[in-house]
């Protein structure tokens, strides 16, 4: 075994490379046997950093002489565990792991176990695993229901959780800290790392990763030099005060992509980056070949080509979305561009570091508003990102249904006893404070089902033996358990493959049901760049052909609306209340000062000491406008919570919009605002009751428990080939949700539903801080004769959201025309 930095040090050397003082304090730190969290910029060097810390504790040189029959020295057993959130980023480390150990002959081999590897590999990996093996927390969890788990990981010694941020805030990561949990049980010393580069509490993150304590925070000694600037639209007047696609600025954009010999273009949803595709395509012809799309929807073949083809150089390009968010290693990218808001600051640092990726490089990231109002987002964005105002991430806290998973993939992976069970799972941080009577119904529920389900077989998945040991006694439930472990839930895909007379032709990808159902044979739309038209569906397989219709469809995924962040939020009100005393400095205030003009001739602009309202009469009927720029989702419980509340003082019913910056609420019959709008009606007390009254709460969770019946293994979505429709799988999960709230009220995943509901959906934390927040400031209520530029947005969200045969430009030019609004004059 080789001394402190024996490896590092050479490997560095003869590189000309000399190390940062946070790699060094890793790699004592992991010497001394020492978990912790690293915590350093995007490009700085993290993966060396853990990396070297494992050879150079673990590993050991080759012997210098080879053998008479010149064999290759037989790997060393299975010693570390890169966990990684994303199967795309497995391969790229893959290649970062394996460099130094050719050149430093360490027998150590690397090898992948994600939902992409062959069943050969996978074979191979049965008989002997190799040294350093880089899963997924999915892959991992599969591993431990094997009945030889034990065995087969009983030598490793160290866990590197990379892109932890990822994890923290999710079922996924509660799903690793479980296995972890086990790991830990098996071996006390063993040593786990986590690494990111965009936390906002760094401290919750160390407890969550590392519950028994002792561990050491390592933070990057400087920060990363990032370069946020935005493209201003050329007139001001004439650029859209509501929107997501951004197509306005497409002539900037290809100047600057133009300019650059490699760029990333970042889009929100995977709809936008099929548009932005074609778009650019459409108007530079001559880059057919060396500009590419890349989002998660895309086979993997498709995206492989791309990303081999970025790392060597040969893309001018890559339109993408999430896919690429992550530290897959692009040193080629000389700049990225964001369009419209990222509405994070995370994740708009994530996004730029995919740039400038080494250490000592400029990351650069151009901001591409998509209507005039992220003018002001952008200036927010480039202050929060200076001030380094990173959002927190929090572990969700004791999800039942990930527990009954995992009782189930314990008992598969040798068995349980489950006095010992309860106190490994309790040494984790979601389960710390599990409860006796919480365990006993976990027990009960995955042996029989609960109260309401004993007298069915497929719920009988644990039963304990002769020994006392639980395990799972039916090989089919086996199978069935295998196939659904894990913790993502999405609804239910189509195959696209190419239709040929022959049979099956090549995949493309896959697109929801519910896009594919709405077409009928013959009808275009856009996938992967290319125009294609239905043929058929059979067999959850819509097969396609190329398309020469001029107007097609773009499929919609879930998923693409991004909350406004608290920290991004409070960076855009500052700038609001900068605006207020007449204060417009960099380039994006300069430009969007016409329009705040126009927002505070009209009506006024909110500020950090005052709560913008306004009321507006129109044709439609009485409309309120309230700004408290809290995002999407806390808008949503707001105002539902406010027309319950007003509807309790007067017989009224309203129309709901909201956006991230605010919410309208329209009603037929007239509403003092004046009057309704009172220290009660925004006040934080009585919130649950209210929130709960003022919603279909009952709806909203049986939404909710279509996710955890699944996780909880209640609903099995079908085998490969057979899956079950989305119809199919959310009929079966709304039959349970009604059965046990009458047969068995008690049900602990019920409640769960109805927490989740209030957390997640609605954000009641966030919702509470709201209102205490609004609750303190002064009341700014105009009465406005037409919409304003922060009203007007609302109301084609409104439109948006609403059922019509005219199209939402006809709806929006038509009202318009009708409202006359000048905003260069402020005429109307």
């Amino acid at each position: 075994m080789g001394t402190t930095t024996d490896f590092a040090k050479r490997w560095f050397t003869a590189r000309g490379w000399k190390p940062f003082t946070f790699q060094k304090q890793v790699w004592a730190a992991v010497k001394q046997g020492q978990s912790g969290l690293l915590h350093a910029s995007t490009g700085a060097g993290k993966t060396y950093a853990v990396w070297f810390g494992a050879l150079n504790r673990f590993a050991r040189s080759a012997p210098a002489v080879e053998t008479p029959r010149k064999r290759k020295p037989v790997a060393d057993p299975l010693t570390a565990l890169w966990i990684t959130p994303m199967r795309a980023l497995a391969a790229d480390t893959a290649r970062a792991l394996q460099a130094p150990l050719l050149d430093l002959q360490i027998p150590w081999n690397v090898g992948l176990r994600t939902g992409d590897t062959s069943s050969s590999e996978r074979a191979r990996q049965s008989r002997r695993l190799p040294t350093a093996l880089i899963t997924t927390p999915e892959s991992l969890t599969l591993m431990l229901a094997r009945a030889d788990a034990h065995t087969a990981l009983s030598t490793l010694r160290m866990v590197v959780v990379d892109e932890w941020h990822e994890l923290l805030g999710n079922k996924r990561g509660v799903q690793l800290q479980l296995a972890l949990a086990r790991l830990r049980r098996w071996n006390p010393q063993l040593i786990v790392w986590g690494v990111s580069a965009t936390l906002g509490n760094q401290d919750h993150a160390e407890q969550v990763l590392i519950p028994q304590g002792g561990g050491i925070n390592v933070q990057g000694q400087t920060d990363k030099k990032l370069q946020v600037d935005t493209l201003l639209p050329p007139a001001i007047e004439r650029f859209p005060w509501a929107g997501h696609i951004g197509l306005k600025m497409l002539p900037q954009v290809v100047a600057q992509l133009d300019d650059s010999a490699s760029s990333l273009v970042f889009t929100n949803t995977r709809a936008q980056s099929e548009i932005w595709y074609q778009a650019l395509l459409e108007a530079r012809p001559d880059w057919a070949g060396v500009i590419a799309l890349h989002h998660s929807s895309l086979s993997r073949e498709t995206r492989d080509w791309v990303e081999s083809a970025l790392k060597e150089g040969h893309l001018k390009a890559v339109v993408c979305t999430s896919s690429l968010d992550l530290g897959v290693d692009f040193l080629p990218v000389e700049r990225v561009l964001q369009i419209g808001s990222a509405k994070g600051v995370a994740r708009l640092m994530q996004r730029a570091g995919r740039s400038g990726h080494a250490p000592g490089r400029v990351s650069r990231v151009t901001l591409v508003p998509t209507h005039s109002l992220e003018l002001i987002e952008a200036a927010a964005a480039q202050d929060a990102v200076a001030q380094r105002r990173i959002e927190p991430r929090i572990s969700p806290h004791k999800p039942l249904d990930v527990l009954v998973q995992h009782l189930v993939s314990m008992a598969l992976g040798g068995g349980f006893v489950p006095d010992q069970l309860f106190d490994e799972v309790r040494t984790t941080w979601a389960y710390r404070d599990l409860t006796e009577a919480d365990w006993t119904w976990a027990l009960a529920f995955v042996r029989h089902g609960g109260l309401s389900l004993t007298a069915y077989p497929d719920y009988r998945r644990v039963e304990p033996d002769e020994q006392g040991i639980w395990r799972v006694p039916d090989a089919r439930l086996a199978r069935r358990h295998r196939m659904s472990i894990g913790t993502i839930v999405s609804d239910a895909s189509i195959q696209l493959k190419f239709w040929s007379k022959g049979g099956g032709g090549k995949q493309l990808g896959s697109v929801e049901e519910g896009f594919i159902a709405r077409l009928k044979p013959g009808d275009g739309f856009l996938f992967a760049g290319r125009l294609l038209e239905l043929v058929r569906v059979e067999n959850m397989t819509a097969y396609v052909k190329r398309s020469t219709v001029k107007k097609a469809a773009v499929p919609r995924w879930n998923g693409g609306r991004m909350p406004l962040s608290n920290e991004l939020a409070q960076a855009v009100v500052t700038r609001f209340s900068e605006a207020a005393r007449g204060e417009f400095s960099g380039p994006q205030m300069q430009a969007l000062r016409p329009l705040l003009e126009v927002q505070q001739r009209w009506s006024g602009l909110p500020t950090s000491q005052s709560l913008l309202a306004e009321a507006l009469k129109s044709r439609e009927g009485w409309h309120l406008f309230l700004y408290p720029f809290a995002g999407r989702q806390v808008h949503l419980g707001l105002g539902s919570l406010l027309a319950w509340r007003v509807s309790q003082q007067q017989a009224v019913t309203f129309s709901i919009a909201v956006n991230d910056y605010g919410l309208e609420l329209l009603s037929a019959t007239p509403v003092d605002w004046v009057q309704a709008l009172s220290p009660d009606l925004l006040s934080p007390d009585n919130l649950l009751r209210d929130v709960l009254a003022s919603l279909n709460a009952g709806e909203l969770a049986l939404r909710r428990f279509r996710e955890i019946a699944r996780i909880a293994g209640l609903v099995f979505a079908g085998y490969p080939g057979a899956a079950k429709s989305t119809r199919q799988v959310q009929a079966s999960s709304g039959l349970f949700f009604e059965v046990f709230k009458q047969y068995d009220a008690g049900n602990l995943l019920l409640a769960q539903a109805g927490e989740e509901v209030l957390r997640e959906e609605l954000d009641i934390h966030r919702l509470e801080q709201t209102l205490a927040h609004i609750s303190q400031l002064r009341l700014d209520l105009h009465q406005v004769k037409r919409p304003t530029p922060l009203g007007f947005p609302l109301l084609v969200e409104r439109m948006r959201e609403s059922m019509s045969s005219e199209k939402l430009a006809d709806r929006i030019r038509r009202m318009v025309s009708d409202l006359e609004i000048t905003a260069g004059t402020g005429k109307a």
